[in-house]
């Protein structure tokens, strides 16, 4: 058997239904042209991903899981290495996947900035979180837990909480539950909107969350758009729309 590792995050699921019902938890498997599975471990959710397609591949680094899923599954893919130093354009030869991971908690916003980041590839994730994480990420204006991580995804993705596991599921337990949540890529393309930009205007916003967005924007805000109603608005008042209208407001004005 395979020792989890405190300095991996490594939690070890056992609960057999929790392990199927996450491998299902994919709106449509069916239209993705591969399967790649986030720290498998000893494969407890691998075997369900497998049985409904062949075609996937695992990230692990650490060395005892590695030789235990060579013995036991001799003909998945493994790809040895830092999913967060991974070149994921690589991994399906460019082409979009789909994702799955039970995800170490201490690199929770780490591995969620790189799904934004490799939006082009990583076409819908089924993904295990600490549960205050996974009700970030689905959180809308008005909510507390909304924030830089609900607004950069969900301006790409359609998020979705899908059901919380509890610490007693899993070897050692954590001290937390767990939310696994599904993150599918929206099929609709934002025309033309400056990522750099958009994540400035997030982040200044939200770093400054009690201020008005005139005041925690006044670095970037032209003075043509300075006195338009929205900036007496604070982050967590905006829909996501609403970030990106203020992006194409500044824009409009640089140019």
């Amino acid at each position: 058997m395979v020792d989890a590792k405190k300095y991996l995050g490594q939690h070890f699921l056992r609960n057999e239904e929790v392990c199927k019902a996450i491998a299902h938890g994919m709106k449509d498997y069916t239209i993705h042209d591969k399967l790649v599975e986030v720290g498998p471990g000893t494969g407890a959710i691998t075997k369900y991903i497998m049985k409904l397609d062949s075609n996937m591949s695992v990230i692990e680094v650490d060395g005892e899981s590695i030789t235990y899923l060579r013995s036991e599954y001799p003909e998945l893919e493994i790809i040895d290495f830092n999913f967060l130093k991974l070149d994921l354009t690589k991994v399906n030869d460019g082409k979009p996947f789909g994702l799955f991971g039970n995800f170490p908690y201490f690199l929770s916003s780490q591995i969620l900035t790189k799904i934004f980041e490799n939006k082009e590839v990583i076409s819908e994730c089924v993904g295990m979180f600490q549960k205050e994480v996974s009700e970030k990420v689905i959180a809308t204006p008005g909510n507390k837990n909304y924030g830089i991580t609900a607004v950069l995804l969900q301006a790409f993705y359609e998020v979705e909480y899908l059901f919380t596991v509890d610490a007693k599921e899993f070897d050692p337990p954590p001290s937390v539950q767990s939310g696994v949540v599904r993150i599918i890529k929206k099929e609709d393309q934002l025309p033309d909107l400056n990522l750099s930009l958009f994540k400035q205007v997030v982040k200044l916003g939200f770093n400054q969350r009690r201020k008005t967005l005139r005041n925690s924007l006044k670095s970037i805000l032209p003075d043509e758009v300075r006195q338009e109603e929205i900036f007496n608005k604070r982050p967590e008042q905006l829909f996501v729309l609403e970030f990106i209208e203020i992006c194409e407001m500044i824009e409009k004005y640089k140019k």
